[in-house]
């Protein structure tokens, strides 16, 4: 299982937000490229981004810390929030970006993600965002009626690399992942599956390992706060 340390860029800083709300954000650092370049120094296999605001605003807001980013490390870095067409998904793989995380465009517009797979084969990931079950859009300020296994099922045979599933309520709460919600839907298709959301010890990544179904998982404030060693974290997750 790889773990996936994130980066949450609002403003051009690294941030977290509790349950998804922008005003309830902690700033981690003013310079989102030294904080990537710590995470690939200390080992880790991949670098998870999100851009916050464009989340909210439907297009890249973050673009410039994005691309620092992208110039400073080697390690592939996945990146989501306010990608919604093609040309977009397009400028980021070009700028050396591995993989996209189409989110909000998966509901309301799923041609293109079926567009995009094709297009660049293992370079696109769904976000599947929820909350109760049901699939939350748009930086997570609307919820819709999809059920989360529907919409993942939906993609079976779109050649997507990943499901970025995220429990909305455990986000940035330091409580624990959903881990049976996780592991349901890790059944329940066979795209690869990565945790997010409230991934907050070394146990709770142990937990989620020991499912045997369960691709990835992405930690954030656990490890900026300390709570996740992150040495210890990728030393487990190989052995």
């Amino acid at each position: 299982m790889i773990l996936y340390p994130a980066i949450d860029l609002k403003d051009g800083q690294c941030v977290r937000l509790l349950h998804g709300d922008m005003d309830k954000a902690t700033v981690f650092g003013d310079d989102p490229a030294a904080q990537a370049a710590k995470f690939e120094a200390a080992g880790c296999e991949w670098v998870h981004l999100v851009d916050l605001n464009g989340a909210f605003a439907g297009e890249p807001v973050n673009a410039a810390a994005v691309e620092a980013i992208l110039a400073r490390i080697k390690v592939p870095a996945q990146l989501g929030g306010g990608i919604r067409d093609m040309a977009t998904i397009e400028r980021w793989l070009d700028k050396g970006l591995s993989r996209v995380i189409l989110g909000t465009v998966a509901v309301e517009n799923p041609d293109l993600v079926r567009e995009a797979a094709k297009a660049f084969p293992g370079k696109v990931a769904v976000g599947i965002d929820a909350r109760n079950g049901r699939v939350a859009t748009k930086g997570w300020a609307e919820e819709t009626d999809v059920i989360v296994t529907d919409l993942a099922k939906s993609f079976e045979d779109a050649g997507v690399a990943a499901i970025i599933y995220t429990d909305i309520m455990r986000d940035g709460a330091m409580g624990g992942p959903n881990i049976e919600a996780t592991e349901a839907l890790a059944r329940a298709v066979s795209i690869p599956v990565i945790a997010s959301g409230g991934v907050s010890s070394l146990p709770d990544l142990v937990a989620l390992r020991d499912t045997g179904v369960i691709a990835g998982a992405i930690s954030g404030r656990a490890i900026y706060d300390g709570a996740l060693d992150l040495g210890a974290a990728l030393t487990a997750l190989k052995g």
